[in-house]
């Protein structure tokens, strides 16, 4: 009779498990799919799908635990249950709050095309959501770690052991972790701060680059020759850098040269700015040739030049020097830096004693020269 009451047992509990789980499946199927097809009316469906997996088994754990409740499983059972399903649940929810987080940023990203030629609100707002997506990410990272540990009642115990030495432990962990909390302060400052930005332009311990990536702790600048420099994100708030787009990404360019003192320089600044306005790299701002040195032997001409951004204005800078140079080659060879030594007669200047050209020629053929 016995062996008959706990096999009725077992299957009513089995019977009520699988009618809970499949009643939540299908219950979270039905809901999203009518979701679905409202918000798709309306808008890009990001969230629901982003949030699909985590609130499927957010249904179910929530189900099993109300099929599992009139039923008597023990003290034992029903303590690793409690236990069990409370860590389950905090990692669920934390794993639902992820995928929110994710989704918003993607949506915000979306909003904001940083591949727009003027980029910088698009830059700002990619910069600012992906720190404090980060931000959000360690936090709840944190307190779905503390919530599951504060599911086992042994680990609360230690907890309150601990907590007479908490001073000590903090003061050690602090003096340990002072430069990732120095990093991770000055990563949230930044996010407001914003003296850099994703794809900013910058010249860092005398390198050029763009900022490609932007963590809670470094940066990732990427040299114009595919390299990666790691810097710290204390380095952007303590030290001194250049930022070529804070403002704006329009750049000026130079172009340095260097002429005889005799050149005529008139005719050099029109040739210069006629090559600059027929370069279509130009965006139609400055032009200017102007000499800014001059010394012995040359004239120092200092070509101003205006592009859209950085690397515009490099391939402009390198284009209207070579033309430059050809026409200076090629239509004004008298304006290139020549060499001059002026030598005047009797001041240290000795004749060297040559035998004449009719003194060679009366020479007796054979004879030593």
């Amino acid at each position: 009779m016995t062996d008959i009451s706990l096999t009725h047992i077992t299957s009513t509990a089995v019977f009520s498990i699988l009618a809970a789980v499949v009643s939540a499946f299908l219950i979270h199927w039905a809901l999203y799919a009518v979701a679905l097809r409202v918000v798709r009316r309306r808008m890009d469906p990001v969230l629901l799908p982003a949030i699909f997996q985590p609130t499927r088994w957010l249904v179910v754990l929530l189900a099993l635990g109300a099929g599992l409740q009139p039923l008597d499983m023990g003290r034992r059972v029903e303590g690793l249950w409690s236990i069990g399903s409370k860590m389950v649940f905090a990692l669920l929810v934390g794993w639902l709050l992820l995928r929110l987080m994710r989704a918003t940023r993607v949506m915000i990203e979306r909003g904001a095309d940083i591949n727009a030629e003027d980029n910088l609100k698009a830059r700002k707002r990619h910069t600012r959501v992906r720190i404090l997506y980060r931000i959000a990410q360690s936090i709840v990272a944190v307190l779905v770690i503390a919530m599951m540990l504060m599911a086992i009642p042994g680990v609360r115990t230690i907890g309150v052991t601990l907590a007479a030495s908490a001073g000590l432990v903090g003061l050690a962990v602090g003096a340990a972790a002072q430069p990732a909390l120095k990093n991770l302060i000055a990563g949230i400052q930044m996010a407001f701060s914003e003296p850099i930005r994703l794809d900013d332009v910058v010249i860092v311990e005398g390198e050029w680059g763009r900022i490609e990536d932007i963590t809670l702790t470094y940066v990732v600048v990427r040299i114009w020759d595919d390299r990666r420099m790691v810097v710290p994100v204390s380095y952007f708030l303590e030290k001194p850098f250049q930022n070529w787009t804070t403002r704006t990404s329009d750049l000026l360019g130079t172009v340095f040269l260097y002429v005889d003192p005799t050149a005529d320089i008139e005719r050099i600044r029109t040739r210069f700015v006629e090559a600059v306005q027929a370069n279509a790299r130009w965006d139609g701002r400055v032009a200017i040739l102007q000499v800014t040195d001059h010394r012995a032997d040359a004239l120092e001409l200092r070509g101003l030049l205006s592009a859209r951004n950085a690397g515009i204005a490099f391939d402009l800078r390198c284009e209207v020097r070579e033309a430059m140079l050809t026409f200076l080659r090629t239509d004004m060879p008298e304006a290139l830096v020549r060499g001059r030594q002026r030598v005047e007669a009797g001041e240290g200047f000795a004749r060297p004693d040559f035998p004449s050209l009719d003194a060679a020629a009366t020479r007796p053929s054979g004879a030593a020269g």
